[in-house]
């Protein structure tokens, strides 16, 4: 009986997902297309998408630390990815504009695709092309002040392991712009949409924030350095407060 009213729950956060989305998308859209300082409002409806999606889902959630953010200066946002509702998560964690690195095979859902993809960069993780032409798409907006946000893993982690292996591309884009990384420690979404399941349930998701941390003059070492004092600081966070 759980599991049908789970199931009914589900459908219902989804319909109204897509519902909001559809409202909202052409708010979202129109100003980010008109030129990038239109970006600022579109995150506004983003985080209206968001916050009444999450109010009506029963998600809700617990700021740590948000206040060393400061909103005039641009930061490269990493954080650990343990669920499929960062879509939400990410844009009320953050309080400026973003440019963020999605997978490509996201852009193909209907309409959904079509609206975030005004703000996200979408990348075939496994062409290494498509990579370099992504990072190179985020050094035109982290030269214009509009932060980044990567999630270093990849993939989602569904594994037992704090975190998986870190790719290079955000500590490389750090070291090559000197613009510093921000880690986001995102606790217990995996627990609104558990591991092997599609089911979502209301919760509470906790967010812990680190001061940045600047990248070292650039070097043939420098990049697995940050990215090694990085996911220290990540996983750190995340055992705490786990």
């Amino acid at each position: 009986m759980i599991k049908i009213l789970q199931a009914i729950f589900t459908i219902y956060s989804i319909v109204l997902f897509f519902t909001l989305l559809l409202i909202l998308g052409l708010f979202i859209v129109i100003p980010v297309s008109i030129s990038p300082a239109g970006g600022k409002l579109s995150f506004l409806f983003i985080r209206i998408w968001a916050r009444i999606w999450s109010f009506g889902s029963g998600i809700r959630y617990e700021f740590h630390g948000r206040e060393i953010i400061d909103r005039d200066e641009p930061y490269i946002y990493i954080f650990n990815h343990r669920s499929f509702l960062d879509a939400a998560i990410i844009p009320l964690a953050i309080p400026q504009q973003v440019r963020a690195l999605g997978k490509k095979e996201l852009s193909k859902i209907p309409f959904f695709g079509w609206v975030v993809g005004k703000v996200a960069i979408w990348v075939d993780r496994t062409d290494a092309e498509s990579r370099r032409k992504s990072i190179a798409r985020l050094v035109t907006f982290l030269n214009k002040g509009i932060s980044a946000v990567v999630a270093p893993e990849g993939t989602r982690n569904d594994s037992e392991a704090t975190l998986l292996p870190f790719k290079y591309g955000a500590f490389r884009l750090s070291v090559e712009t000197g613009i510093p990384i921000l880690p986001i420690a995102v606790i217990d979404a995996n627990k609104i949409m558990r591991k092997g399941s599609l089911l979502i349930r209301p919760g509470k998701v906790k967010i812990y924030y680190s001061k940045p941390i600047y990248p070292p003059a650039p070097s043939e070492t420098a990049v697995d350095e940050l990215s090694g004092k990085c996911r220290s600081r990540l996983e750190a966070m995340l055992l705490t407060h786990e």
